[in-house]
């Protein structure tokens, strides 16, 4: 995060390299005209100079070779188009013979999908072109210009160099006539030294029959991406380049703190997705009209190395995605609770008040954060000991309550010669260089300070062994990290990072791996944790929690981001949603916004709506600025309070599905938050659609956005029942949208017909609190009288549950009789875990009206017993919800959840 405070007399110098204190400063960052390589390449149709050569097509079994000559420069590349089992075709262009461009490393990707390869069979070939299928795919390579077009069942899904935007450029000797930028550019006083010349990429593709396209985080927009050809700020193309961006602006191109190069393309029956492997800078423009998106990205340097994936629809081809770069790791169950932290909590007796202050208020709460304060002098894995004298007893106190801490870590290391980490790390020759070969010296909150070389192997795992309790002093198994300023940030950097002719592992330029160093700063400090939690429990682990800021593809592997330096605004609060949606869509769902926004001081009734809509976030965490004024959840008044506490306990309630949706997310790719043209693809007026969202398949969630607003307008998706979540109540059939009354005490959230919703319902301090309470199912029947659900439950906090130790199952309502069984899937190993706790209610929402009521005939698979129990009408909820007539509750039932068992509903 970035701060606006001073550092102390020693940092004088460091003040006036610090962004201004009081917003966002656009001139400080780089737009595509004043970067040589997008301002170069932007709108330049330079395509029609690379031809396919005919005579060097060669197709193999999975394979075709060609290659690609660029006419102009009289220089060859080589073409490869490879088809794979796992749903996508891979596009693959480098120099010919190799110069040694920069590729993402093969550890950013998960693997198994390489070998997994489909047969290409060839359909046509011509002077002018090839035409091949795989599957359900074809694909039409066009000679001269080169161009690929690939359709889906018939229908044009992409076109590749149908602009002539298409552009690769080559290594060349440096030569007087070169323009300026080619070898040597200057920003705000840094030069760039640029000793490879130019070496940008410019990848044309279009998206034919489209209107919408969504992906490329991170930014503060829509979630259906803008035309970038308009006026400003959208006369801008988007940038994904990682960066510590102070305050952001909402409703803004602007890239912040991380990149995923992920596009998708939806439309009626078809969506395909896009993923260009590179991890250096890059601007993406967005051109809408004539019946297509049409995109152009540029990058700095590397390698065109595109994968399209042409599953058809939302979740195959995030299914397929998760093939290449990985599903979300499973997280800890205290982690999807509610979060604590403050820049800076700021002594023991602090982190008591606040720990105690949940109890007395009796709101559940699951981990307390620290910020950089905690430190002695802004060395990370250090206390000070004025402030915290005993940080272990500290812990241990917090967990005796079932709950944990986190500690800020940055990848800034102090430079001085007594601290431990930086004499060991530069003892080793661990830092990240310059241009010279020297120890790179940066500037950060310690001040002068070094960054780990994360890009090497041997770097990260020195750095997860200092992760250790005994290496950590002061640390527990109760603590978990925070990986901040992990962009990287660099105080008196070019545009507040590092520079880019830096040298890394392997001799490789910062340039080229820009946006991985975040991701590799992560993965080391997972590791540490694996490391610490297999020494505490060899035989299952310890999963880690990592929050990261900075990310890129594959982050969903190793821990949760969260969108950075937000503001106590509505707008903020508003965009959050079509940010998470966004993400959620590029394969990393574990993600939240800072609640109540991270500066600036929120009144009451943001606070109350930040809340109410925050207890969906995947990840859940309140986070304020050290100016800011406290803000802990009673300290708005006790009305206030009641409100805040009935939401953080909606969380807890739900937290049964949501860990049952993260299951899902783990084993398939799937989003838990999900925009409304996921779950219904063929209804045209959802895709734009960023406000209303679903939690998995089951929720429909309408927050309320704005102030002093007492009625909203919810757009129901056709062909579903939908019902109050609050209430139980029925929305009339075939309302398409609807004016639905909102008090302060909560936003409106709807059960979807068919879904089956597991639920914890006593309230509790923490989840720790809740693993031996019985569950509620909500039954939330269809037009057909149907409804299904899943309930995944597993230790918490291990990694037993890859050995099979786990517990899965499947609910269904068909035919008047509720079953539960056992849930298989595919390529998972089978769950065998059993756990003594039972299901105590079920609530029938969407059963015909009955003058004689109803009852349960309930038969035990296990026993082969059978009882009869009367369902009562409400409540819905052991909560606040009112009772309603509408549902139907089965009391009292003790339906075991490890074993199968019936229950039929007949008329009593």
């Amino acid at each position: 995060m970035r701060r606006a405070i001073g550092l102390g007399v020693g940092l004088a110098l460091l003040g006036l390299l610090l962004p201004g204190s009081l917003a966002f400063k656009e001139n400080e960052f780089k737009k595509c005209a004043q970067t040589s390589f997008c301002s170069r390449n932007r709108n330049v149709q330079q395509g029609a100079n690379f031809e396919i050569v005919p005579a060097s097509v060669t197709l193999n079994t999975a394979t075709l070779t060609a290659t690609l000559m660029n006419k102009q420069a009289s220089k060859h590349l080589q073409l490869t188009l490879t088809a794979h089992a796992d749903g996508f075709v891979r596009l693959l262009i480098d120099e010919s013979p190799s110069v040694g461009r920069y590729q993402v490393p093969s550890d950013i990707l998960v693997s198994g999908w390489e070998t997994r390869k489909a047969a290409i069979k060839e359909q046509s070939r011509s002077a002018n072109g090839i035409v091949l299928t795989t599957g359900d795919t074809k694909l039409e390579l066009g000679y001269a210009p080169f161009t690929l077009a690939v359709s889906v069942k018939g229908v044009p899904a992409l076109q590749v160099n149908s602009r002539n935007l298409f552009n690769f450029e080559h290594r060349r000797p440096k030569q007087d006539s070169d323009p300026a930028g080619y070898w040597e550019e200057t920003w705000m006083g840094h030069t760039d030294s640029k000793p490879k010349g130019p070496e940008a990429m410019s990848l044309d593709l279009v998206f034919p029959g489209f209107a919408h396209v969504y992906g490329i985080p991170e930014r503060a927009t829509s979630l259906s991406l803008q035309a970038t050809n308009g006026n400003a700020p959208y006369g801008e193309p988007y940038r994904l380049y990682n960066l510590d961006v102070f305050e952001y602006l909402e409703d803004h191109p602007f890239g912040l703190y991380g990149s995923i190069p992920v596009m998708l393309a939806h439309k009626k029956g078809l969506t395909v997705g896009v993923y260009w492997n590179n991890a250096a800078e890059m601007f993406v423009d967005v051109v809408k009209g004539r019946g297509e998106v049409g995109t152009q990205w540029v990058a700095e340097s590397g390698v065109v190395d595109l994968f399209v994936f042409t599953g058809a629809t939302g979740p195959a081809v995030l299914a397929a995605y998760a093939k290449v770069a990985g599903t979300t790791a499973l997280p800890q169950l205290f982690s999807l609770g509610y979060h604590q932290c403050r820049w800076n909590y700021k002594d023991e007796a602090d982190v008591k008040a606040v720990d105690g202050g949940f109890d007395s208020h009796e709101i559940p709460y699951d981990v307390l954060w620290l910020d950089i304060e905690h430190t002695n002098g802004k060395r990370y894995l250090t206390w000070d000991s004025s402030l915290f004298p005993n940080p272990a007893a500290m812990q241990e106190d917090v967990a005796s309550r079932g709950r944990k801490m986190v500690t800020i870590v940055d990848p800034h290391v102090k430079r001085d010669s007594s601290y431990y980490i930086f004499s060991e790390a530069e003892s080793a020759g661990h830092y990240v260089k310059n241009k010279h070969g020297s120890d790179f010296d940066g500037w950060c909150w310690p001040g002068q300070s070094s960054y780990l070389d994360v890009t090497s192997p041997v770097v990260r795992e020195w750095w997860a062994q200092q992760f250790t309790t005994d290496k950590y002093q002061g640390s527990t198994r109760h603590l978990y990290i925070w990986n901040d300023m992990n962009e990287p940030s660099v105080f008196n950097g070019p545009e507040i990072t590092m520079q880019k002719d830096n040298l890394h592992y392997g001799n490789v330029e910062h340039r080229d791996n820009h946006n991985l160093f975040g991701i590799y700063y992560h993965m080391g400090t997972a590791d540490g944790l694996k490391l610490r939690g297999s020494q505490v429990d060899p035989e299952n682990g310890d999963r880690p929690f990592v929050l990261s800021r900075a990310f890129f593809s594959g982050t969903q592997r190793v821990g949760p981001i969260w969108t950075g330096d937000n503001a106590a605004q509505w707008s903020h609060l508003k965009v959050s949603v079509p940010m998470l949606l966004t993400l959620g869509l590029t394969g990393l769902p574990y993600s939240g916004a800072d609640v109540g926004g991270f500066f600036g001081n929120p009144d009451a009734e943001l606070m109350t709506r930040w809340y109410q809509l925050g207890i969906y976030y995947p990840f859940f965490r309140g986070h304020a600025h050290l100016e800011t004024q406290r803000r802990e959840p009673w300290l708005f008044g006790p009305d206030v309070t009641a409100r805040i506490r009935s939401a953080i306990r909606g969380r807890y309630a739900l937290l049964p599905h949501i860990y049952t949706l993260f299951r899902a997310a783990n084993t398939s790719g799937q989003p838990i938050l999900r925009p409304l043209w996921f779950e219904f693809p063929e209804q045209e007026d959802l895709y734009a659609e960023d406000q209303e969202f679903m939690v998995g398949s089951s929720m429909l969630v309408v927050p309320v956005t704005a102030p002093s607003i007492f009625t909203v307008d919810v757009t129901f998706p056709q062909g579903a029942r939908w019902y109050d979540a609050a209430t139980g109540a029925p929305v009339p059939p075939k309302t398409k949208t609807q004016r639905v009354e909102v008090s302060l005490n909560g936003i409106p959230v709807y059960y979807r017909g068919g879904s089956v919703v597991p639920r914890r319902e006593r309230p509790r301090r923490s989840t720790a609190a809740q693993l031996a309470d019985p569950y509620t199912l909500v039954v939330a029947l269809d037009d057909k009288g149907e409804a299904e659900g899943q309930l995944y439950v597993d230790d918490g906090r291990s990694f037993a549950f890859q050995r099979g130790l786990y517990l899965h199952r499947d609910f269904k309502f068909a035919a008047n009789k509720l079953t539960s069984s056992k849930h298989v899937e595919a390529g998972v190993p089978d769950g065998t875990l059993t756990v003594p706790t039972t299901i105590e209610r079920v609530v029938f929402l969407g059963l015909p009206p009955s003058k004689k009521g109803y009852k349960a005939v309930i038969s035990d698979g296990a026993s082969g017993s059978k009882h009869t129990i009367a369902l009562e009408a409400g409540p819905l909820s052991l909560a606040t919800a009112p009772e309603s007539t509408q549902a139907q509750v089965l009391r009292k039932p003790d339906l075991p959840v490890s074993h199968d068992w019936t229950v039929e509903i007949v008329q009593a």
